[in-house]
């Protein structure tokens, strides 16, 4: 049975399973990208944005704030997720994905995070994952790995950060060598999120150490139960807690040579591709936490009164809840020109690195207000604007800082206004 989005979502309760196939959009890229300058959206979009809203409603908040306190990982979230059709939402249809538009990505991934951004890096880092996968892989290895992410609730990993390489990936010391008909790798990858669940990772690796480091890469995809790749401990962090990071280590894993990405140094370039789709994503889910921050803030301020009055009549309230409010539209709409001009077939990456900067400076602002406004109570864990500060602050770190990102806009600055 093939339905539009808009369909599913009125017709079909977040309780009942349905094929992740049975997802699909009525309107092409193309069609959406000639329709001109519009705020509005299409019934799918609405249908997959309600979808996805009801979704956050009915299993997400709920156990947002245990899931935070246990730090478990939250496997029935990402099974039911997947059963409704919010996981590897941008699998090609090809391969049994839905094959959305990064536009209609983005609109689920702001409703996930209104939730939980822990949840919803969880489901999100299957995306980071599969991105360099489509971007590059062969029609056998998008068959084969692409394909049973949407058969079954699995999870993957996407594998570049190490302990002494962050921002820096030219600096990556994991190597890969060719011995005969395969590759063997040897090094470590830190941070690594959803590695102590995944069913593959993507590897970034060094292949050439003479070569420039555009090209001194390689991508590879790695089965997770191949011989020789030990996982670490799950990292307690800040916030974000029940997303999964560890260090994974890799010691002679065998790869083979129908597991390469593209060709042998291609791989720099690869995994720079596939930010250009999962960075408009990341702003997203941080636009997601800065909404939820406002909601928070000014229902609180409506109901907490001081001096005889609710809280939010006083100016110096006020204004800050409407500071929240202006960043919080702005953020949203740069993440939409981000992924609108993805969709419309145009170079993204200077809309995706100015998306994430803004709204990942604004998820941090807003979460930092909303404490603000609590007062006291935003200090408690009784309250959830606490773990909205704990939460935002890895929107500035992850998929590339925000220093790193202002580098990205700020290089192309003078190609774009050149001098006389």
């Amino acid at each position: 049975m093939q339905s539009s989005i808009g369909q599913l979502a009125r017709g079909i309760t977040t309780k009942t399973p349905h094929r992740l196939a049975q997802i699909r959009t009525l309107g092409s890229v193309a069609a959406r990208s000639e329709s001109g300058v519009s705020y509005g959206l299409s019934e799918d979009q609405a249908g997959i944005q309600d979808l996805a809203r009801r979704f956050t409603r009915e299993h997400i908040l709920p156990v947002a704030a245990e899931y935070d306190r246990t730090m478990e990982y939250p496997w029935p979230v990402i099974k039911s997720a997947h059963e409704v059709g919010l996981l590897n939402t941008h699998v090609p249809e090809k391969y049994g994905g839905p094959g959305l538009g990064l536009f209609e990505c983005a609109l689920i991934s702001e409703e996930l995070a209104y939730g939980c951004t822990g949840i919803q890096t969880a489901i999100e880092a299957n995306g980071l994952a599969e991105a360099p996968v489509i971007v590059a892989g062969s029609d056998e290895i998008k068959s084969k790995y692409l394909g049973r992410m949407t058969e079954e609730p699995l999870v993957a990993a996407y594998c570049v950060t190490e302990p002494g390489a962050g921002s820096d990936v030219a600096g990556i010391k994991t190597r890969a060598e060719k011995r005969g008909d395969k590759w063997v790798i040897n090094g470590s990858k830190m941070w690594i999120t959803n590695s102590g669940h995944a069913n593959w990772f993507f590897v970034l690796a060094k292949t050439d150490p003479s070569a420039k480091p555009s090209s001194s890469m390689t991508g590879f995809v790695v089965e997770a139960n191949t011989p020789g790749i030990i996982v670490g401990k799950k990292e307690i962090n800040m916030g974000q807690r029940c997303s999964d990071t560890r260090m994974v280590m890799f010691e002679d894993v065998e790869v083979p040579e129908e597991n390469v990405l593209g060709k042998p140094g291609d791989g720099f370039k690869i995994a720079m591709k596939a930010f250009d789709i999962t960075r408009p994503l990341v702003a997203s889910a941080a636009v997601g936490l800065s909404q939820r921050a406002l909601e928070e803030a000014t229902k609180y301020a409506q109901e907490r009164k001081t001096m005889g009055t609710a809280i939010i009549n006083h100016q110096a309230i006020a204004f800050i809840l409407a500071d929240m409010a202006i960043q919080t539209e702005a953020s949203r709409a740069l993440v939409w020109k981000a992924a609108w001009t993805k969709d419309a077939g145009q170079p993204n990456t200077f809309y995706a690195s100015m998306a994430k900067t803004l709204a990942s400076k604004t998820a941090v602002d807003n979460a930092n207000n909303a404490v603000q406004v609590f007062g006291g109570a935003g200090f408690n864990t009784e309250y959830p604007v606490e773990k909205l500060f704990r939460d935002s602050k890895i929107f500035e770190l992850y998929e590339g800082t925000s220093q790193i990102q202002r580098l990205i806009i700020s290089r192309q600055l003078s190609s774009i206004y050149p001098a006389n």
